[in-house]
């Protein structure tokens, strides 16, 4: 327990999109638990538009590789009473290496992963979110609301309010999290025949996929933008139903409160890394002795079938998202 006066604190997670999202609820603990402290982030900038609205945060400090002496100088000045850090890494305890201030750092439950991947036994039953284990490390507790993430007014969709969507995310960053394109196709037409309008949502790394996709779906808008994550959330906001992959769009649509169908591969629900006090369903094949076959995902499946995703097939997806929708 730290009992010293605190006025000033800095909260470090520089990546990636879904890690910082699950930063928020903490933010919101830590402006309860000290309301008149300064609480400033230190962020790549990359990731910033996610907290850059954030009415927690007193200042946004981007975090680049080239300027880390002139950062680690300004932490210095700043005299901070308290530093959470959330990333935990080489780069961020070269950076706070001989500052003052009390730090409280992310105990990554690192080797109970690795036993899970490696043996299969599983230490992590009893799950817990990104977002309780942050809070266990900054010593607040968390309140029932969900993940923030603030969007200006002038922000707004092209898509009809009046009209039904539902949206997928065809993308995440290792092969092995990405459900297969046909059979985003094959829902994705589907659901339209159901009576839906499919948008596609992705980032610059999705382009290639997100075209594929909205090329083969019928009256289907493809929205996959370069990494613009407000916009991206502004028409989320406008979806039914969010059908994704284990990646940084499931957070964001759990930010804004949207219904989600998520489709495990390679990952598990032990890691913490799952949709965050939002209506959803986790899809995931676990007749699989090779799963986990990673903590974090690969670049290809390790016993070349690929189950843990071919086996997920459309029409499974299908009809639990028509029991989501009946219910909308």
């Amino acid at each position: 327990m730290f009992n010293q006066p605190v006025n000033k604190i800095l909260v470090i997670r520089f990546s990636s999109l879904g890690d910082v999202l699950l930063t928020t609820p903490i933010l919101r603990a830590l402006k309860q638990k000290f309301p008149s402290a300064q609480i400033d982030f230190l962020v790549r900038p990359k990731y910033s538009d996610v907290l850059k609205f954030n009415t927690g945060i007193s200042n946004l400090i981007n975090f680049e590789t080239d300027l880390t002496a002139k950062i680690k100088y300004d932490l210095r000045i700043a005299n901070y009473d308290l530093i959470i850090d959330l990333q935990n890494n080489y780069r961020s305890r070269k950076l706070l290496h001989g500052l003052q201030p009390k730090i409280y750092r992310f105990d990554k439950p690192t080797f109970k992963k690795l036993l899970l991947v490696w043996t299969k036994i599983n230490l992590l039953k009893d799950i817990k979110t990104i977002s309780q284990r942050y809070a266990e490390t900054a010593n607040v507790q968390l309140d029932e609301k969900g993940l923030d993430l603030i969007i200006p007014e002038k922000i707004t969709s092209i898509l009809d309010i009046r009209k039904n969507y539902v949206g997928i995310c065809p993308g995440a960053k290792h092969f092995t999290k990405r459900w297969p394109a046909e059979y985003f196709i094959q829902l994705g037409n589907q659901i339209t025949d159901f009576g839906f309008t499919i948008v596609i949502f992705g980032g610059k790394d999705d382009i290639d996929v997100c075209t594929e996709i909205s090329s083969k779906i019928k009256n289907s808008i493809n929205l996959c933008n370069n990494d613009q994550i407000l916009q991206t959330a502004v028409d989320m906001k406008l979806c039914k139903l969010i059908i994704c992959n284990d990646s940084g769009l499931m957070h964001t649509a759990s930010a804004i409160g949207i219904p989600l169908i998520v489709l495990f591969g390679s990952t598990v629900k032990e890691f913490g890394f799952i949709p965050f006090k939002v209506n959803n369903l986790i899809l995931e094949n676990k007749m699989l002795s090779c799963r986990p076959c990673s903590h974090i995902g690969k670049s290809n499946c390790p016993q070349k079938h690929f189950k843990c995703m071919v086996d997920l097939k459309p029409q499974i997806v299908y009809e639990h998202s028509q029991q989501f929708l009946k219910g909308l």
